[in-house]
């Protein structure tokens, strides 16, 4: 979603590195690049000129005038503004009484539904026993669309027809105290466009059961729009936090770095893809490294840890450590890595140059090259699979046509793995040292 953005202060920032000092015009002409990007990025106007007029004024004082780097403290400034900006980690509050009750609420469309199960998975993953409430009886199959999600996750779902949301929530809510349930999360009716009919049943199930959390799903691909919808929805039931949806899109972006300043709602998750397991707590910090082109190293870290299996994981890092590595090894690693999540997003986490490099490959670029080699492995056998060396020439030609491709293609990754060889190699001859230059 911040590609463009990214790509833009990216540049910014490269010219201010180059500089050994920075005068004044020298920030006034940065701040201007900045400024546009951030626009263009679509975020709000009043957020902009504030942030803008902060990072500038930092930036012409003495922090940066007598900084050995004037350049990377620039960069450390426009950091440390856009946290600020995206407002601090706000964790649910699950705290008081059991069952805890948390309402999703937002416009159709805004994938409240599927944000309740991701919801309800991520609380699952953390102890919590979770009841799910279909409470809206009006949108054709949305009680089944949550009830399919609730067999996913073996997570119940509460649904009575004809019966009013305020009462059917409170149904729920009496069901799940005497089943045990910690968390009631109630997927509410969304209208095309706030009216005052919805508002009111939100207020009737708010004075029905009164919610822990009030968590407003913003698809973060309407854009400015997403702040005018936060404001409606503020002003008439208490929201406690927002979700946005959609991260993982192609839009703009802006909304998510204006909503906090704009609504004073702080943002609590983001959803950033699909799948039921594609949603994070809010971090504003790893969100504005992954701005910056820092990259977010712990969160790719949380996923390869959800990823990767324990056990195999450590049988291959001895092999490593030993400096054997084999394509098996290589087939193994790229068949955990893709269950991390799209390979575009990956690259989004990866730091400095290294991530760089990774995002000027489309990703449907390296999807493709994943599965080429996953198609040439595959159609090798056990024995030249640990041992590269017996690959003759007719073993090649067997390879390439049992996989689809060509003799080349078989070529070049056999190449591609020697050189992989001799890296592990050295990393086990030098126990890691050197790595940052390694990769440039």
């Amino acid at each position: 979603m911040f590609e463009t953005l990214t790509g833009r202060l990216n540049q910014v920032f490269d010219g201010l590195r180059r500089r050994g000092k920075l005068s004044e015009a020298d920030v006034d002409a940065a701040m201007r690049e900045v400024r546009l990007a951030l626009l263009e990025a679509d975020v709000h106007y009043s957020v902009v000129k504030s942030f803008i007029a902060r990072v500038r004024e930092r930036s012409v004082g003495a922090e940066v005038s007598k900084a050995l780097n004037p350049g990377q403290q620039v960069v450390k400034i426009v950091n440390e503004e856009l946290i600020g900006t995206l407002g601090g980690p706000a964790p649910l509050n699950l705290a008081g009484q059991k069952p805890r009750t948390i309402m999703l609420v937002g416009l159709q469309g805004s994938g409240k539904t599927t944000a309740a199960g991701k919801l309800a998975n991520f609380l699952r993953s953390r102890g919590e026993r979770v009841f799910l409430v279909a409470g809206d009886p009006y949108r054709p199959a949305a009680a089944e669309q949550l009830r399919t999600l609730g067999r996913q996750l073996d997570v119940p779902v509460f649904f009575e027809a004809e019966v009013p949301p305020p009462e059917l929530a409170a149904r729920a809510f009496e069901q799940a105290s005497k089943g045990g349930y910690t968390v009631v999360i109630v997927d509410t009716a969304g209208r095309s466009q706030l009216d005052d009919a919805l508002m009111g049943e939100l207020q009737a199930i708010v004075r029905k059961v009164p919610p822990a959390e009030t968590l407003l799903v913003v698809d973060a691909m309407i854009g400015q729009e997403a702040l005018h919808v936060a404001e409606g929805f503020r002003d008439a039931v208490p929201l406690t936090g927002l979700i946005m949806t959609k991260m993982d899109g192609d839009a703009r972006g802006g909304a998510a770095i204006s909503i906090r300043s704009v609504t004073g709602v702080p943002i609590k998750f983001i959803g950033t893809g699909e799948k039921l397991d594609a949603l994070e707590a809010f971090q504003p910090e790893r969100l504005a490294s992954r701005i910056l082109g820092m990259g977010d190293m712990l969160g790719l870290i949380e996923k390869a840890e959800a990823a990767f299996d324990e056990k195999q994981a450590q049988k291959q890092a001895e092999r490593l450590a030993k400096g054997e590595f084999t394509l098996e090894d290589l087939l193994e690693m790229m068949r955990s890595s893709k269950k991390m999540g799209p390979l575009g997003q990956m690259a989004d986490m990866l730091p400095g140059e290294m991530g760089r490099a990774a995002r000027n490959v489309p990703p449907e670029e390296m999807e493709r090259s994943f599965k080429r080699t996953e198609a040439i492995i595959s159609s090798m056998t056990p024995l030249e699979r640990r041992s590269p060396d017996v690959l003759n020439a007719g073993r090649r030609r067997r390879i390439a046509g049992g996989s689809g491709l060509e003799v080349q293609d078989v070529n070049r990754l056999v190449k591609q793995f020697r050189e992989m060889q001799k890296l592990m190699k050295t990393i086990q001859k030098t126990g890691g040292r050197n790595l940052g230059r390694m990769f440039g």
